[in-house]
């Protein structure tokens, strides 16, 4: 059996007395993209926070292609990797957030290169090669020179992508990367994770475009209160008559792209 890219298990976490993952298990195939749906507060973004070791998991364990990552348990124990090995199964990870959160006094060059320069320290040739190829591949290298102001938001968010891309990732997280787009926007971004998922790359994205999850996603997981309710490929589980959480999700969230489902 090929292992999993990111296995999740018996995953919990707590913020304070309040629990908002219960017990998660699963596993995202190498090669495949998984969206995560749900209502908001369903626990979706903090287990792609775990995913990332940006949050630490209460309880469980999780695994980057075959790496325990941060925290594990053994034999009955939770132990912790060193910070080099934490580092190292980090660095397989890249991710893009709601907020572009690009240096505003650097270009779209400079935001992509500085990440080459200072984590993998590269020349400044070397790292403004690599990120000007990013920026081509996102379909930006007419606009490598100007700076985020002069960037609509669907430039800037393919910027941020390319800044991920350019650590050479062998998994990208995506955390509602279009939530923060005017819908009009939108389509340039998703085009390029459509193109990124044409290509194999791993990805697991956080979503309220439904319409993507159906027709990009190779599993749909849909969270509702901290809970995994059901996860499988988008014709099982859009399919007619659908579970009724989501049917009700689905009748009160007037997504994009839901249309693509009826």
């Amino acid at each position: 059996m090929t292992q999993p890219a990111i296995s999740v298990r018996n995953v919990s976490k707590r913020f304070g007395e309040t629990l908002v993952l219960r017990d998660i298990n699963l596993e995202v195939p190498r090669g495949q993209v998984s969206c995560l749906i749900g209502p908001s507060g369903s626990g979706k973004s903090t287990l792609l926070r775990c995913m990332a070791f940006l949050e630490e998991a209460t309880a469980g364990t999780i695994e980057i292609e075959g790496e325990a990552l941060g925290v594990f348990e053994k034999d009955g124990k939770r132990r912790r990797q060193t910070p080099a090995e934490l580092r190292r199964t980090r660095s397989k990870i890249g991710m893009v957030f709601q907020q572009f959160n690009l240096w505003p006094h650097m270009t779209a060059l400079g935001n992509v290169s500085m990440a080459l320069r200072r984590v993998r320290g590269l020349s400044r040739k070397a790292a403004e090669d690599r990120a000007m190829a990013q920026l081509v591949k996102v379909g930006l290298e007419e606009r490598a020179g100007h700076y985020p102001s002069q960037l609509s938001g669907g430039q800037q968010q393919r910027v941020a992508i390319a800044r991920a891309l350019a650590l050479d990732p062998t998994i990208m997280l995506f955390d509602e990367p279009t939530s923060a787009l005017d819908p009009e926007l939108t389509g340039e971004v998703l085009n390029v994770m459509r193109t990124l998922a044409d290509e194999g790359m791993t990805m697991v994205v956080v979503t309220h475009e439904i319409g993507f999850a159906a027709s990009v996603g190779n599993r749909v997981c849909f969270l509702d209160h901290g809970q995994l309710l059901f996860h499988d490929t988008p014709e099982t589980v859009f399919a007619a008559p659908r579970h009724p959480r989501l049917e009700q999700f689905l009748d009160t969230y007037l997504d994009r792209g839901a249309q693509m489902l009826r």
